[in-house]
C-alpha cells in the first residue's frame, strides 16, 4: 500500500519583526493568519504542476530591516516648520514610515516590498491632530509648493497613495479617529476619517454604553478590507461592504461631508435629501485625496437586529439558471438581502475546499443528486433587518431558487463563509511565499452583458496555462451586479504586470465599468478616459484646476487628472 502524503507547508505563523518589509506587506493584524487548508494545498500543487519540494524553502520574506538611502528633499527649516505646527512627535522622515504610507496592498506593492524596490516616497509622515492642522499644512503646502497625500489604512488596491512627486502624506490614524457625534433621533454618526473600520462598527454596536442611546447600530458597511481600512478611505474610494446590496454602497450612506482644499473649505450641509443643483457630495466622493483631504463625514446608521438575520446557501445547477434566479431575486420588490453571492462553477469548486464543504456528506448528496463540479453554483446570503422583513425576503429567495432547480444547502455553508469573510486575503503572503500571485480586478456590468463579459475575460484569463480564474457576483442592483475576478498562477513580475494589464483591456473592451468600488487610483488610470469618455475626463480636470490651482493634491496620476491628455 502506498504511503499516504503528510507533507504540509510550514506557513509562516508569526507577527513579523518591528521595522521589516514583512511587517508593511502583511495583511491586516500583525498576529492573524489563514493558510491554506490541506485541500486547498492539493489544489494548488495539482493546478501549477508544483510538488511538495516546491514549498520547503520561502522566498523572499521579507523579514529584513527596512534600509535604503534615499534622504528626504524637504530641507531642515521647512521640517522644523512642520514640526513647530504640529509637534515634532508627529512628523517622520525616518526610512520605515515614509515606506509605510508609500505603498497600499495591491500586488505589485508587495513584490516591490519583497525585491526591495522602493519608489514614490513621501519627504515625511505627518499626522495632523485636528482639522485645524490639516487647513494650516494645506496652505504650508501650497505656499511651499510641496504636495500632500492622504493616508488611511492602507489596502488600497490601486496605487493610490503612492507619492511619486515626494511631498508629505498624513497619516490619518493616529489622532483623527474619532466618533464626533451620534444623532440618535436623525440615525446619524458624524466620524474623523481616520477612525479604523473595527473600532466604528464595534462604538456603534455599543452606543448604548458609549453614547448613552437606546438602541444599538450598525454602519452597514463592512468591505473585505475590514480589518485593515478606515472610514475616509472608504469614502475617497468610493468604496462597497459586503452587506452592500441591503445597505448601500458607501455613497448611499453619506449625508454630508468637510473636506480641506487649497482654496478653502468644502463643507456640505446634513438634509436627508435636497434639490440644489449637481450633488457636491457625489463629486467628492471618490476623489481619493485629489480635490481636498476629507477631515469629516456625517453617515447613515442602521439598528442592529442580529437576531433576526436570516442566512441561507443553495447550489445551483449551472451558472445561467443561477443567473436567472439571482436577477428576478433582484428584481423582486419584495427587498434585497444584505449579503449575497454568487459565485460561479470555478469559485464554487475552491469555496467548497476552502470552507471544508468537499467530502462532506453533503457534497456526497449534491454530486448524487446532479449537481456536478465544475458546473455547479454556490449562492450564500443573509437577509437582514426588522424580523417580519428578514422573513419575507429568506422565504421569497427559497421560492426562486427553487423554481430555478437550486437545492438548499441550510445556513451552514454561510456561516462558513461568515467565519472566513475578512480572513481570505491573510492567505495572499502565504501564497507568494513560494512564488504564487493571487489578484483581483472587479468590475460592474448591466444584466443584459453580464454572461458576455464573464465569458469574455475569463476566457482570456485561463489562455494562461495553469491559472485559476474565479468570478463572483456580490453587490446586486435589479439593473445588474458585479463581476469579480480573481486570478491565480505562478508568475514572475513582468508577466503578471502585462497578464493584469490585459485584463483590465478585456474588462474595458467588453463594455464594463473599470470598477465598482475599489476606485481608479494609478493603477486603472491609463485605462480611466476610455472608460468614462474624453469630455467628462476633462470636467472632472475642470474641477480640479478650481479646488487646487497649484496641484499638490496626491499628484502623479491619480485619477489620470494630470496625465497628459492622448491624441
Amino acid at each position: 500500500m502506498a504511503k499516504k502524503n503528510t507533507f504540509y507547508p510550514d506557513w509562516y505563523h508569526k507577527a513579523p519583526p518591528p521595522q521589516s518589509y514583512r511587517s508593511i506587506f502583511k495583511w491586516g493584524y500583525p498576529d492573524c493568519f489563514k493558510h491554506p487548508n490541506r485541500r486547498l494545498y492539493a489544489l494548488m500543487k495539482e493546478a501549477f504542476g508544483m510538488t511538495d519540494e516546491d514549498f520547503k524553502v520561502k522566498q523572499n520574506v521579507g523579514e529584513e530591516r527596512v534600509e535604503y538611502d534615499i534622504p528626504s528633499r524637504l530641507s531642515p527649516k521647512q521640517l522644523d516648520e512642520l514640526r513647530a505646527m504640529v509637534g515634532p512627535e508627529n512628523v517622520h522622515t525616518d526610512d520605515y514610515n515614509r515606506l509605510r504610507v508609500a505603498y497600499g496592498k495591491m500586488i505589485y506593492d508587495l513584490i516591490r516590498l519583497r525585491e526591495k524596490k522602493i519608489e514614490n516616497l513621501p519627504d515625511a509622515v505627518v499626522s495632523p491632530r485636528h482639522k485645524e492642522d490639516v487647513r494650516n499644512l494645506v496652505r504650508w503646502c501650497r505656499e511651499n509648493k510641496v504636495p500632500i497625500t492622504p493616508f488611511g489604512g492602507g489596502s488600497s488596491v490601486m496605487r493610490g497613495t503612492e507619492c511619486p512627486r515626494g511631498g508629505i502624506s498624513l497619516d490619518m490614524r493616529v489622532h483623527m479617529n474619532k466618533i464626533v457625534k451620534l444623532n440618535p433621533v436623525n440615525q446619524t454618526v458624524t466620524v474623523q476619517p481616520g477612525m479604523m473600520g473595527p473600532d466604528y462598527e464595534e462604538a456603534l454596536r455599543n452606543a448604548p454604553e458609549i453614547f448613552g442611546t437606546r438602541e444599538r447600530y450598525t454602519g452597514g458597511h463592512l468591505p473585505q478590507s475590514f480589518h485593515s481600512s478606515t472610514i475616509g478611505g472608504w469614502i475617497v474610494t468610493r468604496g462597497a461592504g459586503q452587506n452592500s446590496t441591503y445597505y448601500g454602497k458607501i455613497e448611499d450612506l453619506v449625508i454630508c461631508q468637510e473636506y480641506v482644499t487649497p482654496v478653502g473649505d468644502i463643507v456640505t450641509k446634513e438634509y436627508p435629501a435636497a434639490a440644489i443643483g449637481p450633488d457636491i457630495d457625489q463629486i467628492m466622493i471618490g476623489s481619493e485625496g485629489a480635490y481636498g483631504i476629507l477631515v469629516e463625514a456625517t453617515l447613515k446608521i442602521f439598528k442592529y437586529r442580529p437576531e433576526n438575520t436570516r442566512r441561507f446557501s443553495y447550489i445551483f445547477r449551472d451558472y445561467r439558471s443561477a443567473l436567472e434566479a439571482v436577477r428576478e431575486i433582484s428584481q423582486g420588490e419584495f427587498g434585497m438581502p444584505s449579503v449575497f453571492r454568487l459565485s460561479d462553477p470555478e469559485e464554487t469548486e475552491v469555496g467548497m475546499k476552502l470552507y471544508g464543504v468537499e467530502g462532506t456528506v453533503l457534497d456526497t448528496m449534491l454530486r448524487a443528486r446532479g449537481y456536478k463540479p465544475n458546473e455547479r453554483c454556490l449562492l450564500l446570503g443573509t437577509a437582514d433587518g426588522d424580523a417580519g422583513y428578514t422573513r419575507l425576503v429568506a422565504r421569497r429567495i427559497r421560492q426562486i431558487a427553487k423554481k430555478y432547480g437550486a437545492m438548499s444547502t441550510t445556513g451552514y455553508v454561510a456561516r462558513k463563509w461568515e467565519e472566513g469573510r475578512f480572513l481570505d486575503p491573510y492567505l495572499r503572503e502565504d501564497l507568494q511565499d513560494y512564488g504564487i500571485i493571487i489578484d483581483t480586478l472587479e468590475c460592474a456590468v448591466p444584466w443584459d452583458r453580464l454572461e458576455d463579459v464573464w465569458r469574455e475575460v475569463r476566457a482570456f484569463c485561463k489562455s494562461r496555462p495553469q491559472t485559476i480564474c474565479m468570478s463572483h457576483s456580490s453587490h446586486f442592483y435589479p439593473q445588474g451586479t458585479n463581476l469579480y475576478f480573481i486570478f491565480i498562477g505562478r508568475m514572475g513580475t513582468e508577466e503578471y504586470l502585462e497578464y493584469q494589464a490585459k485584463v483590465i483591456d478585456h474588462i474595458c473592451k467588453a463594455g464594463a465599468a473599470l470598477s465598482h468600488h475599489h476606485g481608479i487610483g494609478r493603477m486603472l488610470a491609463p485605462w480611466y478616459e476610455e472608460c468614462i469618455g474624453r469630455n467628462q475626463l476633462e470636467l472632472l480636470r475642470a474641477i480640479k484646476r478650481h479646488l487646487d490651482p497649484d496641484n499638490i493634491l496626491n499628484p502623479g496620476g491619480t485619477l489620470a487628472l494630470d496625465c497628459p491628455t492622448i491624441g
